[in-house]
Protein backbone atom coordinates (compact mmCIF):
# COMPACT_ATOMS: atom_id res chain seq x y z
CA UNK A 1 0.00 0.00 0.00
CA UNK A 2 2.95 2.35 -0.51
CA UNK A 3 4.77 3.97 -3.39
CA UNK A 4 4.28 7.74 -3.28
CA UNK A 5 1.08 9.75 -3.66
CA UNK A 6 0.13 8.06 -6.92
CA UNK A 7 0.18 4.57 -5.39
CA UNK A 8 -0.21 5.44 -1.74
CA UNK A 9 -2.94 3.98 0.45
CA UNK A 10 -3.77 7.58 1.44
CA UNK A 11 -4.82 10.13 -1.17
CA UNK A 12 -6.12 13.67 -0.92
CA UNK A 13 -8.28 14.63 -3.90
CA UNK A 14 -9.36 18.11 -2.85
CA UNK A 15 -8.37 21.41 -4.44
CA UNK A 16 -8.10 24.92 -3.10
CA UNK A 17 -10.60 26.08 -5.74
CA UNK A 18 -13.21 23.71 -4.30
CA UNK A 19 -12.33 24.70 -0.76
CA UNK A 20 -12.35 28.46 -1.43
CA UNK A 21 -16.17 28.94 -1.35
CA UNK A 22 -16.29 27.06 1.97
CA UNK A 23 -13.43 29.07 3.42
CA UNK A 24 -14.75 32.48 2.37
CA UNK A 25 -18.32 31.68 3.44
CA UNK A 26 -17.02 30.55 6.83
CA UNK A 27 -15.01 33.76 7.17
CA UNK A 28 -18.00 35.94 6.30
CA UNK A 29 -20.31 34.14 8.73
CA UNK A 30 -17.71 34.32 11.51
CA UNK A 31 -17.48 38.09 10.99
CA UNK A 32 -21.26 38.50 10.98
CA UNK A 33 -21.71 36.37 14.12
CA UNK A 34 -18.71 37.93 15.91
CA UNK A 35 -16.82 34.63 15.85
CA UNK A 36 -19.58 32.35 17.16
CA UNK A 37 -19.92 30.56 13.81
CA UNK A 38 -16.33 29.34 13.96
CA UNK A 39 -17.45 26.05 15.57
CA UNK A 40 -19.74 25.31 12.63
CA UNK A 41 -17.01 26.56 10.28
CA UNK A 42 -14.59 23.99 11.73
CA UNK A 43 -17.13 21.18 11.30
CA UNK A 44 -17.92 22.26 7.73
CA UNK A 45 -14.24 22.44 6.75
CA UNK A 46 -13.57 19.02 8.24
CA UNK A 47 -16.48 17.46 6.36
CA UNK A 48 -14.92 18.64 3.11
CA UNK A 49 -11.35 17.59 4.00
CA UNK A 50 -12.38 14.17 5.30
CA UNK A 51 -14.63 13.55 2.27
CA UNK A 52 -11.78 14.34 -0.15
CA UNK A 53 -9.40 11.99 1.71
CA UNK A 54 -9.24 8.40 0.49
CA UNK A 55 -7.83 5.38 2.27
CA UNK A 56 -7.50 2.43 -0.12
CA UNK A 57 -10.03 4.10 -2.41
CA UNK A 58 -12.74 4.66 0.20
CA UNK A 59 -13.39 8.17 1.59
CA UNK A 60 -13.29 9.19 5.21
CA UNK A 61 -16.39 10.72 6.75
CA UNK A 62 -16.60 13.41 9.44
CA UNK A 63 -19.78 13.29 11.53
CA UNK A 64 -18.97 15.90 14.17
CA UNK A 65 -21.14 19.01 14.46
CA UNK A 66 -20.58 22.64 15.28
CA UNK A 67 -23.00 22.39 18.19
CA UNK A 68 -20.85 19.69 19.82
CA UNK A 69 -17.79 21.92 19.53
CA UNK A 70 -19.69 24.92 20.92
CA UNK A 71 -21.02 22.95 23.91
CA UNK A 72 -17.52 21.66 24.69
CA UNK A 73 -16.13 25.18 24.59
CA UNK A 74 -18.87 26.57 26.86
CA UNK A 75 -18.36 23.81 29.41
CA UNK A 76 -14.66 24.58 29.57
CA UNK A 77 -15.36 28.29 30.10
CA UNK A 78 -17.66 27.44 33.01
CA UNK A 79 -15.59 24.75 34.73
CA UNK A 80 -12.10 26.02 33.90
CA UNK A 81 -12.23 29.67 32.92
CA UNK A 82 -14.22 30.95 35.88
CA UNK A 83 -12.17 29.11 38.56
CA UNK A 84 -8.87 30.31 37.04
CA UNK A 85 -10.23 33.86 36.88
CA UNK A 86 -11.16 33.65 40.56
CA UNK A 87 -7.79 32.16 41.53
CA UNK A 88 -6.05 35.14 39.95
CA UNK A 89 -7.82 37.53 42.30
CA UNK A 90 -7.23 35.26 45.31
CA UNK A 91 -3.50 35.14 44.59
CA UNK A 92 -3.35 38.93 44.23
CA UNK A 93 -5.24 39.31 47.50
CA UNK A 94 -2.80 37.04 49.32
CA UNK A 95 0.15 39.05 48.01
CA UNK A 96 -1.41 42.35 49.09
CA UNK A 97 -1.89 40.96 52.60
CA UNK A 98 1.69 39.77 52.75
CA UNK A 99 1.03 36.06 52.38
CA UNK A 100 3.65 35.64 49.65
CA UNK A 101 4.21 31.96 50.35
CA UNK A 102 0.52 31.17 50.09
CA UNK A 103 0.23 33.12 46.83
CA UNK A 104 3.22 31.30 45.33
CA UNK A 105 1.81 27.93 46.40
CA UNK A 106 -1.54 28.82 44.83
CA UNK A 107 0.14 29.88 41.58
CA UNK A 108 2.18 26.64 41.44
CA UNK A 109 -0.98 24.62 42.07
CA UNK A 110 -2.82 26.47 39.32
CA UNK A 111 0.08 25.93 36.92
CA UNK A 112 0.13 22.19 37.71
CA UNK A 113 -3.63 22.09 37.13
CA UNK A 114 -3.17 23.74 33.74
CA UNK A 115 -0.52 21.17 32.75
CA UNK A 116 -2.85 18.39 33.84
CA UNK A 117 -5.74 19.84 31.84
CA UNK A 118 -3.49 20.37 28.82
CA UNK A 119 -2.65 16.65 28.81
CA UNK A 120 -6.34 15.84 29.17
CA UNK A 121 -7.11 18.17 26.26
CA UNK A 122 -4.57 16.50 23.98
CA UNK A 123 -6.02 13.06 24.67
CA UNK A 124 -9.71 13.93 24.64
CA UNK A 125 -9.40 16.00 21.46
CA UNK A 126 -7.85 13.03 19.65
CA UNK A 127 -10.46 10.65 21.17
CA UNK A 128 -13.27 12.93 20.00
CA UNK A 129 -11.94 13.22 16.45
CA UNK A 130 -11.50 9.45 16.14
CA UNK A 131 -15.06 8.91 17.38
CA UNK A 132 -16.37 11.22 14.65
CA UNK A 133 -14.18 9.77 11.86
CA UNK A 134 -15.76 6.95 9.84
CA UNK A 135 -14.28 4.69 7.15
CA UNK A 136 -16.45 1.99 5.59
CA UNK A 137 -18.97 2.85 8.30
CA UNK A 138 -16.44 2.03 11.05
CA UNK A 139 -15.37 4.64 13.60
CA UNK A 140 -12.63 5.00 16.19
CA UNK A 141 -12.63 5.97 19.84
CA UNK A 142 -11.85 4.75 23.35
CA UNK A 143 -13.60 3.98 26.62
CA UNK A 144 -10.63 5.49 28.45
CA UNK A 145 -11.66 9.02 29.45
CA UNK A 146 -8.06 10.17 29.80
CA UNK A 147 -7.82 11.00 33.51
CA UNK A 148 -4.91 8.60 33.99
CA UNK A 149 -3.21 9.78 30.80
CA UNK A 150 -3.46 13.40 31.96
CA UNK A 151 -1.72 12.51 35.23
CA UNK A 152 1.01 10.67 33.33
CA UNK A 153 1.37 13.62 30.97
CA UNK A 154 1.71 15.97 33.95
CA UNK A 155 4.73 14.32 35.52
CA UNK A 156 6.39 13.30 32.25
CA UNK A 157 6.03 16.81 30.83
CA UNK A 158 7.40 18.25 34.08
CA UNK A 159 10.45 15.97 33.91
CA UNK A 160 10.97 16.72 30.25
CA UNK A 161 10.73 20.48 30.68
CA UNK A 162 12.30 21.13 34.07
CA UNK A 163 15.30 18.78 34.18
CA UNK A 164 17.22 21.21 31.98
CA UNK A 165 15.01 20.14 29.07
CA UNK A 166 17.23 17.20 28.18
CA UNK A 167 14.43 14.65 28.62
CA UNK A 168 12.01 16.33 26.22
CA UNK A 169 12.48 13.66 23.48
CA UNK A 170 11.81 10.90 26.02
CA UNK A 171 8.73 12.74 27.29
CA UNK A 172 7.32 13.34 23.80
CA UNK A 173 7.81 9.79 22.50
CA UNK A 174 6.64 8.17 25.75
CA UNK A 175 3.44 10.24 25.79
CA UNK A 176 2.84 9.54 22.10
CA UNK A 177 3.02 5.79 22.80
CA UNK A 178 0.78 6.10 25.85
CA UNK A 179 -1.79 8.31 24.11
CA UNK A 180 -2.24 6.11 21.05
CA UNK A 181 -2.10 2.90 23.08
CA UNK A 182 -5.37 3.91 24.74
CA UNK A 183 -7.20 4.43 21.42
CA UNK A 184 -8.72 2.11 18.86
CA UNK A 185 -10.36 2.07 15.46
CA UNK A 186 -13.19 -0.37 15.01
CA UNK A 187 -12.39 -3.53 16.95
CA UNK A 188 -8.61 -3.04 16.79
CA UNK A 189 -6.45 -1.12 19.27
CA UNK A 190 -3.58 1.10 18.13
CA UNK A 191 -0.04 0.23 19.15
CA UNK A 192 2.96 2.58 19.21
CA UNK A 193 6.58 2.02 20.22
CA UNK A 194 8.38 5.23 19.25
CA UNK A 195 11.97 5.27 20.55
CA UNK A 196 13.39 8.56 21.87
CA UNK A 197 16.94 7.34 21.18
CA UNK A 198 16.29 7.65 17.44
CA UNK A 199 15.61 11.38 17.70
CA UNK A 200 17.91 12.45 20.53
CA UNK A 201 20.67 13.36 18.09
CA UNK A 202 18.45 15.87 16.30
CA UNK A 203 17.32 17.28 19.63
CA UNK A 204 20.89 17.73 20.90
CA UNK A 205 21.63 19.99 17.92
CA UNK A 206 18.82 22.26 19.12
CA UNK A 207 19.69 21.83 22.80
CA UNK A 208 23.41 22.56 22.54
CA UNK A 209 23.26 25.45 20.06
CA UNK A 210 22.48 28.11 22.73
CA UNK A 211 25.32 26.78 24.89
CA UNK A 212 27.79 26.93 22.01
CA UNK A 213 26.49 30.36 21.02
CA UNK A 214 26.82 31.77 24.54
CA UNK A 215 30.32 30.38 24.98
CA UNK A 216 31.36 31.73 21.59
CA UNK A 217 29.81 35.14 22.27
CA UNK A 218 31.42 35.44 25.69
CA UNK A 219 34.74 34.38 24.22
CA UNK A 220 34.47 37.00 21.48
CA UNK A 221 33.64 39.79 23.95
CA UNK A 222 36.31 38.67 26.41
CA UNK A 223 38.91 38.53 23.65
CA UNK A 224 38.10 42.06 22.53
CA UNK A 225 38.50 43.26 26.13
CA UNK A 226 41.79 41.50 26.74
CA UNK A 227 43.74 44.75 26.54
CA UNK A 228 41.49 46.44 29.11
CA UNK A 229 39.52 48.49 26.62
CA UNK A 230 35.73 48.17 26.09
CA UNK A 231 34.55 46.00 23.17
CA UNK A 232 35.04 47.58 19.79
CA UNK A 233 31.98 48.42 17.65
CA UNK A 234 33.06 45.70 15.22
CA UNK A 235 33.17 43.06 17.97
CA UNK A 236 29.83 44.22 19.36
CA UNK A 237 28.26 44.15 15.89
CA UNK A 238 29.64 40.68 15.27
CA UNK A 239 28.14 39.55 18.58
CA UNK A 240 24.69 40.93 17.66
CA UNK A 241 24.77 39.38 14.17
CA UNK A 242 25.88 36.09 15.69
CA UNK A 243 22.98 36.17 18.15
CA UNK A 244 20.50 36.79 15.31
CA UNK A 245 22.04 33.97 13.25
CA UNK A 246 21.92 31.61 16.24
CA UNK A 247 18.26 32.47 16.86
CA UNK A 248 17.41 31.74 13.22
CA UNK A 249 19.44 28.52 13.35
CA UNK A 250 17.51 27.40 16.44
CA UNK A 251 14.25 27.75 14.54
CA UNK A 252 15.65 25.73 11.65
CA UNK A 253 17.03 23.00 13.93
CA UNK A 254 13.69 22.87 15.77
CA UNK A 255 12.08 22.02 12.43
CA UNK A 256 14.74 19.36 11.84
CA UNK A 257 13.93 17.79 15.22
CA UNK A 258 10.16 17.99 14.78
CA UNK A 259 10.36 16.40 11.33
CA UNK A 260 12.47 13.56 12.73
CA UNK A 261 10.12 13.13 15.68
CA UNK A 262 7.01 12.81 13.50
CA UNK A 263 8.72 10.31 11.20
CA UNK A 264 9.68 8.21 14.22
CA UNK A 265 6.34 8.61 16.01
CA UNK A 266 4.04 7.89 13.06
CA UNK A 267 6.40 5.20 11.78
CA UNK A 268 5.98 3.37 15.09
CA UNK A 269 2.18 3.37 14.87
CA UNK A 270 0.31 0.15 14.04
CA UNK A 271 -3.32 -0.93 13.80
CA UNK A 272 -3.67 -4.71 13.68
CA UNK A 273 -1.69 -5.64 10.51
CA UNK A 274 -1.40 -2.07 9.23
CA UNK A 275 1.75 -0.02 9.74
CA UNK A 276 2.10 3.71 9.06
CA UNK A 277 4.88 5.94 7.74
CA UNK A 278 5.33 9.68 7.43
CA UNK A 279 7.73 10.78 4.70
CA UNK A 280 7.96 14.55 5.19
CA UNK A 281 11.58 15.70 5.55
CA UNK A 282 12.91 18.98 6.88
CA UNK A 283 12.89 20.60 3.43
CA UNK A 284 9.22 19.66 3.00
CA UNK A 285 8.33 21.37 6.30
CA UNK A 286 10.35 24.46 5.40
CA UNK A 287 8.57 24.75 2.05
CA UNK A 288 5.20 24.40 3.81
CA UNK A 289 6.04 27.13 6.33
CA UNK A 290 7.45 29.45 3.66
CA UNK A 291 4.29 28.86 1.62
CA UNK A 292 2.18 29.83 4.64
CA UNK A 293 4.18 33.02 5.11
CA UNK A 294 4.00 33.96 1.42
CA UNK A 295 0.25 33.30 1.37
CA UNK A 296 -0.34 35.54 4.39
CA UNK A 297 1.85 38.32 2.99
CA UNK A 298 0.34 38.29 -0.51
CA UNK A 299 -3.25 38.22 0.79
CA UNK A 300 -2.58 40.68 3.65
CA UNK A 301 -3.53 38.02 6.17
CA UNK A 302 -6.79 36.85 4.57
CA UNK A 303 -5.08 33.68 3.40
CA UNK A 304 -5.12 32.33 6.95
CA UNK A 305 -8.44 30.67 6.01
CA UNK A 306 -6.46 28.26 3.79
CA UNK A 307 -3.84 27.30 6.41
CA UNK A 308 -5.89 24.38 7.74
CA UNK A 309 -6.47 23.13 4.19
CA UNK A 310 -2.76 23.32 3.37
CA UNK A 311 -1.78 21.55 6.61
CA UNK A 312 -4.23 18.72 6.03
CA UNK A 313 -3.26 18.16 2.40
CA UNK A 314 0.43 18.24 3.39
CA UNK A 315 -0.15 15.63 6.09
CA UNK A 316 -2.13 13.26 3.86
CA UNK A 317 0.33 13.59 0.95
CA UNK A 318 3.16 12.38 3.19
CA UNK A 319 1.21 9.72 5.08
CA UNK A 320 1.61 6.13 3.94
CA UNK A 321 0.42 2.72 5.10
CA UNK A 322 1.82 -0.77 4.74
CA UNK A 323 0.46 -4.19 5.51
CA UNK A 324 -2.97 -5.68 5.04
CA UNK A 325 -6.47 -4.48 5.89
CA UNK A 326 -8.77 -7.31 6.96
CA UNK A 327 -12.24 -5.82 6.47
CA UNK A 328 -13.84 -9.04 7.64
CA UNK A 329 -12.29 -8.58 11.09
CA UNK A 330 -12.82 -4.81 11.26
CA UNK A 331 -16.10 -4.59 13.13
CA UNK A 332 -17.78 -1.49 14.52
CA UNK A 333 -16.28 0.06 17.62
CA UNK A 334 -18.22 -0.50 20.83
CA UNK A 335 -16.46 2.34 22.64
CA UNK A 336 -18.35 5.18 24.24
CA UNK A 337 -19.10 8.13 21.97
CA UNK A 338 -18.18 11.50 23.56
CA UNK A 339 -21.15 13.85 23.62
CA UNK A 340 -19.21 17.14 23.54
CA UNK A 341 -16.50 18.44 21.26
CA UNK A 342 -12.90 19.26 21.94
CA UNK A 343 -13.52 22.22 24.24
CA UNK A 344 -10.30 21.81 26.22
CA UNK A 345 -8.27 21.43 23.05
CA UNK A 346 -9.86 24.56 21.60
CA UNK A 347 -9.24 26.51 24.80
CA UNK A 348 -5.53 25.66 24.77
CA UNK A 349 -5.38 26.62 21.07
CA UNK A 350 -3.97 23.27 19.94
CA UNK A 351 -4.22 22.95 16.16
CA UNK A 352 -7.40 21.11 15.23
CA UNK A 353 -6.00 19.81 11.97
Amino acid sequence: MTGGQAGSAFRFEGSWREFAPIAFTNLLLMIVTLGIYRFWATARARRYLWDRTRFIGAPLEWTGTGLELLIGFILVLIFLGLPLFALQFVAQGLMVRGHIGGAILLIITAYAALLYLYGLARYRGLRYRLSRTFWHGIRGGSDDKGWGYALTALWKTAIGAFVLGIFIPWSMTSLWNDRWGRLSFGSHRFEADADWRRVIGHFLLFYLLPVVGCVGGIGLVAGSMADGRPPSPAAFGTFILGAIAAYAAMGLIAIVYYAAFLREAIGSLRLNKIGFDFTARTTDWIMLILGHIALLLVTLGVGFIFIGYRNWSFFIRHLEATGEVELATLTQSTTEVPRQGEGLLDTFDVGAF
